[in-house]
C-alpha cells in the first residue's frame, strides 16, 4: 500500500522498475513465441493463399520466405502481421546483373507495389536460392554479387533501404573445414574472395548472412554417418574441438561457419538459418518418426532461443517447409515433394508441441473433390502387356515417390502399386472425365484404398473440372518417358509380379 500511495521518488521508480520487468518479460515471451518457415508453392493443387495464412497465423508463424514473388501469396500475406522474405529465383540473376534498370523494375513490381498497395511487411529480398552450389559447376558465380548490388542499389531509390534487407540464401557447402572440425572453417577455396566480398557488403548494408543446414542430407549422403549425430538428443558420441563438445551436426555445421566468419573479420555480421527441416517420405530415413524427433528437437531450441557454443546467441530459423510439394523437382531426391510439417492440403502429418505446449493445428476451410478414387479393376490381370506403359504414365504426369522401396507406400503389392500410381493421376487431373480410364485396367471406387501410412489421396478442388482426359490413349502409345521416377516405378511394378 506504501508504494501506491506514497509520493516519495524512490517508490514511483521501484514502481517504474517493477513495471519494466514485467514488460520485459512479456516481450521475452513473445520473442520465444517468434516461428518462421518457408513457404514453397510447387503444387499441383495449392492451398488457396488465404487458407495458408490462416494456417500460419493459427500455428504462430510470424515470419515467412518465399521462394519467388508469387501474386497470390503476397497479396494473401497483406497487413497479416507476418513479416516476409521474398526470393529471387536464380534464373534471374542474369538479367538483374546486367541491368541497373531491370533491378529497379523488379524492386517496383515485386516489393514497391505489394508493401504500399496491399501492406505487406516485407523485410528482406533474398537474392538467388543456393547459387554457390558445386552441382551448378559455377554457373552463378558471375552474377550473384552484382545481381545483390543492384537489387541493393534499387531498394536505395525506392527508399526502402532501411526497410528492407538483402541477402543470398546459401548452401552450407560454400564453407568447409582444414581439420575436420568448427574450428577449422573458412569458406571455399574456389569461391573465397567472392564469399568476403559478398558477406563484407552484407554487413555494410545491414544485411544478415542466410545459411541453410540440413542434417537430414548428411545421413542421406552418407551411411556411416552416425544416425544421432542428426538430431538434437545429445545421445551421440561427441565431436570434440578444444573445450567444446558437438553432440548434433548442426551446431558443429553451424559453428564451422561462425569460425570462417570470425577467420576473414566479418564476425560481427548477423546470420539466419533460412532453411532446416527433415521429410516424412521418398526415402527410408524420411519418415514420420524421424521428422518429428529431429523438428521437434528444432522446435524446442527455437521455443528457448538456444544458439551454438560458438554464438550463443539463437538465430532467427526458418523451417523447412510449411506443406508438401507434389510438382517440385525430384533431382537431389525423392524426399524432395515431402519436407513439409503438413500434407499438401494443410493437414497435420505428426503430433509436435509448440512453445507454450501448443500443438500443430491443421488448416480450416479446405474442399476437396468427390470422395472417390481410381484403382486397378478387379479384372484386370498383372500380366496385361499395356500394365506398365500405363503406370509409367500415370507416374509421368503425377507423384509416385511415396512408392520408392522404404516410403510409406513401399509396402504396398504390385495391384497396390498400380492403384496408387492410377489414382495419383486420376486425383491430379482433377477426377476429370476420363482420367480414370486406362483401358480395361482401371476403375472408380467410393471405398477408400489407403493402407496403413500408405494415403491414397482425393485432392483439393481447385475448380478445374471444365475439360476431359483421355487416358485410354496410354495403352499402346508408349510415351517417351525420360523421368527416373517412372522408371522405377515400372521396376517397382515388375518386382511383384
Amino acid at each position: 500500500m506504501g508504494v501506491v500511495s506514497g509520493g516519495d521518488g524512490s517508490s514511483l521508480r521501484r514502481m517504474f522498475l517493477l513495471l519494466f520487468f514485467f514488460a520485459s518479460v512479456v516481450l521475452k515471451w513473445r520473442k520465444a513465441d517468434s516461428l518462421a518457415c518457408n513457404w514453397g508453392t510447387r503444387s499441383s493443387h495449392p492451398l488457396p493463399a488465404d487458407i495458408v495464412i490462416g494456417l500460419l497465423k493459427d500455428n504462430g508463424f510470424d515470419k515467412v520466405k518465399l521462394f519467388e514473388a508469387d501474386p497470390k501469396a503476397l497479396k494473401a500475406l497483406g497487413r497479416s502481421g507476418i513479416q516476409v522474405m521474398v526470393g529471387i529465383p536464380n534464373e534471374f540473376l542474369a538479367p538483374l546483373a546486367a541491368s541497373v534498370r531491370a533491378a529497379e523494375q523488379w524492386v517496383l513490381q515485386n516489393v514497391s507495389a505489394y508493401i504500399s498497395k496491399n501492406g505487406v511487411d516485407i523485410r528482406y529480398v533474398a537474392v538467388g536460392n543456393e547459387p554457390f552450389l558445386k552441382t551448378y559447376k559455377g554457373m552463378f558465380q558471375q552474377t550473384t554479387f552484382p545481381a545483390l548490388q543492384n537489387i541493393q542499389a534499387a531498394l536505395i531509390k525506392a527508399g526502402l533501404g532501411r526497410q528492407v534487407k538483402v541477402t543470398v540464401p546459401l548452401n552450407a557447402d560454400v564453407y568447409q573445414s582444414s581439420n575436420g572440425l568448427p574450428s577449422g572453417g573458412d569458406f571455399r577455396s574456389d569461391i573465397h574472395d567472392l564469399m568476403v566480398s559478398i558477406v563484407s557488403f552484407l554487413r555494410d548494408n545491414g544485411g544478415p548472412f542466410t545459411i541453410n543446414i540440413y542434417p537430414f542430407l548428411s545421413l542421406y549422403a552418407d551411411p556411416h554417418f552416425p544416425v544421432d549425430y542428426a538430431f538434437f538428443s545429445g545421445a551421440a558420441n561427441p565431436l570434440v574441438d578444444g573445450p567444446v563438445a558437438y553432440t548434433n551436426v548442426f551446431e558443429a555445421n553451424y559453428d564451422t561457419l561462425i569460425w570462417a566468419l570470425d577467420r576473414n573479420g566479418l564476425g560481427d555480421v548477423a546470420v539466419i538459418v533460412g532453411e532446416i527441416g527433415w521429410p516424412t517420405d521418398g526415402d527410408p530415413n524420411a519418415n514420420i518418426d524421424n521428422a518429428r524427433r529431429f523438428n521437434q528437437g528444432l522446435f524446442d531450441r527455437i521455443a528457448k532461443r538456444v544458439g551454438s557454443p560458438k554464438r550463443p546467441s539463437a538465430p532467427d530459423i526458418y523451417v523447412f517447409g510449411l506443406v508438401d510439394e507434389d510438382a517440385k523437382s525430384i533431382q537431389p531426391g525423392n524426399f524432395e515433394r515431402h519436407w513439409g510439417l503438413f500434407y499438401y492440403d494443410g493437414s497435420v502429418k505428426y503430433p509436435l508441441v509448440l512453445d507454450g505446449g501448443r500443438n500443430l493445428v491443421p488448416a480450416k476451410g479446405v474442399k476437396y473433390l468427390d470422395p472417390q478414387w481410381c484403382v486397378m479393376s478387379p479384372e484386370a490381370t498383372l500380366t496385361d502387356p499395356q500394365l506398365p506403359e500405363s503406370v509409367s504414365y500415370a507416374c509421368q504426369y503425377a507423384d509416385c515417390t511415396s512408392l520408392v522401396r522404404g516410403s510409406s507406400c513401399g509396402d504396398l503389392d504390385a495391384r497396390g502399386n498400380v492403384s496408387y500410381a492410377f489414382n495419383q493421376f486420376f486425383q491430379v487431373a482433377d477426377q476429370q472425365k476420363g482420367a480414370c480410364g486406362f483401358g480395361n485396367l482401371s476403375v472408380l471406387t467410393r471405398e477408400d484404398p489407403s493402407q496403413g501410412s500408405c494415403r491414397f489421396e482425393v485432392m483439393i478442388d481447385v475448380g478445374r473440372h471444365d475439360t476431359s482426359v483421355n487416358s485410354t490413349a496410354v495403352a499402346g502409345m508408349a510415351p517417351a518417358v525420360g523421368l527416373w521416377l517412372a522408371a522405377a516405378t515400372v521396376v517397382l511394378w515388375n518386382s511383384y509380379y
